[in-house]
């Protein structure tokens, strides 16, 4: 019987990187679609060629992919040749330099300072639910903390007297970041009804009337119809994340400093939001200096 070679590198991301269940079958799904275009082409994924993968880049690029899936399949497959040639399946890396499209082509979606604040103010913080509400949506956007981490936050990892959450994320690294004091005041007020709640039987930070925590879908939903309130559309967890970063960039917060609270492994990744903000700052140029080349244009004169 052949060996699933696939599955014995989302065994290795497992134990070797410690990767999250989501991020494990994302890897999964992304080298196995290559296996089936390999298949589907009458070639094995250990024997393709540097001249394969070209082939596939190709056609890849011709499919209906976000650049940013394209960047994620990509890497998956670097990474799943890397393993091959480790464990000696491979005398030489056929993948070694496979082109990735540049991220700075992909410029994510964020809410500027004020529509964040008007956001912030739409939950009805006179009910239990919309208090909580507001609690979370103060601190996803004090902390840049992703969906997943939200749901798992648990009443210890938030020490509000200190300023500082404690969470883990990708590839189960924890981190601690500060939380803004607007942010404290709303999280002493959500604890402190938290407390009045009965039959509580989790620690989870954020929970519903009946006690259980809030899933991923549930905030994602909740996000969504509080934006579109605001008139906002397409925004989610990952959008909030997104404003986070941006305006610490945006008031010169120095880029590591960032990385490391949103918990990138890679400097690169998190360097995508000097190019937001620097086609931010190049679209208020050219829309008020008076000598730029659209101020300068005959038709605007």
């Amino acid at each position: 019987m052949a060996r699933d070679l696939v599955r014995e590198y989302v065994s290795f991301l497992r134990a070797e990187k410690g990767l999250a269940k989501n991020s494990l079958e994302a890897y999964g799904r992304d080298v196995g679609k290559l296996a089936a275009w390999a298949e589907k082409n009458g070639l094995e994924l250990p024997k393709l060629t540097r001249k394969d993968l070209r082939e596939w880049l190709i056609d890849l690029s011709r499919a209906k992919i976000a650049e940013n899936s394209k960047r994620r399949m990509i890497s998956a497959v670097r990474g799943f040749y890397k393993f091959l040639l480790t464990d000696g399946h491979l005398a030489k890396n056929p993948a070694e330099d496979l082109d990735t499209p540049q991220r700075s082509s992909y410029l994510p979606k964020f809410l500027n300072q004020a529509e964040m604040e008007t956001l912030l103010s739409v939950p009805n913080v006179s009910t239990e639910s919309g208090l909580r509400d507001r609690a979370v949506l103060e601190l996803m956007y004090a902390c840049g903390l992703r969906v997943s981490e939200v749901v798992g936050l648990q009443t210890r990892d938030v020490d509000v007297d200190a300023g500082i959450l404690t969470t883990t994320g990708k590839g189960s690294k924890t981190r601690r970041v500060p939380i803004g004091s607007s942010a404290v005041e709303w999280l002493k007020t959500w604890l402190a009804r938290r407390r009045k709640i009965e039959n509580i039987e989790t620690q989870n930070l954020f929970i519903n009337s009946l006690g259980a925590p809030l899933n991923r879908q549930f905030i994602h939903k909740m996000i969504k119809e509080y934006a579109e309130k605001c008139g906002f559309e397409g925004v989610s967890p990952h959008t909030i994340r997104h404003s986070f970063a941006t305006h610490l960039v945006q008031n010169r917060a120095d880029i590591r400093s960032v990385q490391q609270m949103l918990g990138h492994a890679d400097i690169s990744t998190t360097q995508i939001y000097t190019h937001i903000t620097d086609a931010h700052l190049k679209r208020a140029y050219d829309n008020f200096h008076p000598r730029s080349a659209k101020s300068e244009d005959p038709e605007n004169i």
